[in-house]
């Protein structure tokens, strides 16, 4: 059964242009330091039970167009992709949020999810300083290029939470727009009192200036 920390019955962001529910599986090995949901890197006992979550998800059929399984990291548990395959029979949209934590999983969970965020959080290079877990780039790259060539609908996403990560954003989207990837959002960090973490805005406004070229589409949030 997949152990879940927590529901969102609704949402207008999670999953582009549907309203949405959000799942928020249990688990990551990562230790990143600006992540805003540290309360699911563990497994508890206080979790959400399926059984009521797929209640839920009856009740609201014909109100809500889509499920996101987010996380955490929903592809470290085997049984994501039995609770996918339940929901969409139900006839909902799966979207997957997903760091690539596990490549091998998120390649055999691909054909059952129809939009996927994919977390980029820094130049390959840079990421184990910021997981926390040595070698953690490896599997981020096996994932991206399995989605860019899957052609599932997608945004790959990064997170700029500090002047550091702002300055080498130009660099990381070179390597993204070579790999293929179209659809680029960079996330601006928020603190725990959800006020945005500052940055300087002309390093900003100078990097976009540079990578928008790259990208069929880039947003900012």
């Amino acid at each position: 059964m997949l152990e879940v920390g927590g529901l969102v019955p609704f949402s207008a962001t999670d999953y582009p242009g549907q309203i949405s529910a959000v799942i928020f599986c249990q688990g990551c090995p990562w230790r990143c330091s600006y992540c805003h949901n540290s309360h699911l890197q563990e497994f508890s006992s206080g979790n959400v039970k399926w059984h009521n979550i797929i209640d839920f998800l009856n009740r609201r059929r014909g109100l809500l167009d889509a499920v996101v399984f987010s996380g955490g990291e929903p592809t470290l548990q085997k049984a994501i992709f039995e609770s996918i395959r339940e929901v969409k029979s139900l006839g909902y949209l799966i979207g997957l949020h997903t760091a690539g934590i596990e490549s091998s999983r998120f390649e055999q969970v691909l054909h059952l999810v129809d939009w996927v965020g994919l977390d980029v959080k820094a130049l390959p290079e840079n990421y184990d300083a910021i997981t926390g877990r040595k070698n953690s780039e490896k599997n981020v790259i096996d994932s991206l290029n399995l989605l860019v060539r899957s052609r599932i609908a997608y945004e790959v996403r990064t997170t700029v939470h500090d002047e550091n990560s702002a300055l080498s954003i130009g660099k990381l989207a070179e390597i993204l727009s070579n790999a293929g990837v179209e659809n680029y959002t960079l996330q601006i960090a928020r603190s725990s009192d959800r006020k945005e973490i500052p940055i300087d805005p002309l390093i900003l406004k100078t990097q976009l200036s540079t990578i928008t070229p790259l990208f069929t589409k880039l947003g900012i949030r």
